[in-house]
């Protein structure tokens, strides 16, 4: 089950799409108005619809806008069939370009095809709201920007991320991060955060939260 936007300006083919789609089981927002969608919670769809011929903001210029705010497949529906706009669509980052008229089956095969790869590739990566990451290379991104964590700072948002929501005490991010065989202490991690926060606030982004006498918790 996926959450799925679809935007097309035309009530038939919008009810049409939506009805597959929560018959494949997803959960499905159909937005008729183009420009509702510079309001919408992007980050929470896994797949995003766009008709491209839409009256006020159309489809190209959507993904231009959004492009840079989301990572999830950006599929256009279209009657334009010149190989020209097919290119300069894929060029604005859109990752599929399906031609009206279109086959309801065709669409939720190719759809399905986009999420199964979705999920192949995002293994390897851990995504939260606009923080997101690389756990093959070690690495934190905030949308497209690479935080320039330590490795011990980044293990600590790693592992606090992995458990989001779960408080933890100094001493056991201590020892689950460096080990009981760590060469400084527990008090260490005071100062990794505070560093950590430090570098994460130039991006807006508070995401680690103290629980006083406690310890500290991945909130985001």
């Amino acid at each position: 089950m996926a959450k799925i936007l679809v935007v097309d300006d035309e009530p038939a083919i919008l009810s049409l799409i939506r009805n597959a789609l929560i018959t494949d089981q997803h959960l499905v927002t159909a937005i008729s108005d183009s420009a509702q969608v510079r309001r919408a919670d992007l980050g929470a769809y896994d797949l995003i619809l766009l008709d491209v011929m839409m009256p006020g903001v159309d489809g190209f210029t959507l993904c231009r806008e959004i492009r840079g705010a989301v990572d999830c497949p950006i599929l256009f529906l279209t009657a334009k069939t010149l190989e020209s706009d097919l290119m300069y669509g894929l060029g604005l980052g859109a990752d599929d370009y399906i031609v009206k008229p279109f086959g309801i089956g065709a669409l939720r095969a190719r759809i399905g095809a986009h999420l199964r790869r979705e999920t192949r590739e995002r293994r390897n990566v851990l995504y939260l709201e606009n923080v997101h990451f690389n756990l093959s290379g070690k690495e934190l991104f905030v949308q497209e920007d690479k935080v320039p964590l330590t490795k011990s700072e980044y293990e600590i948002c790693e592992f606090l991320a992995r458990s989001r929501g779960q408080v933890f005490s100094k001493e056991h991010i201590y020892e689950t991060v460096f080990g009981l065989d760590g060469v400084s202490d527990s008090s260490a991690i005071t100062e990794h955060i505070k560093n950590i926060r430090a570098k994460l606030s130039k991006y807006s982004i508070d995401a680690i939260e103290t629980i006083w006498g406690i310890g500290y918790k991945w909130k985001l």
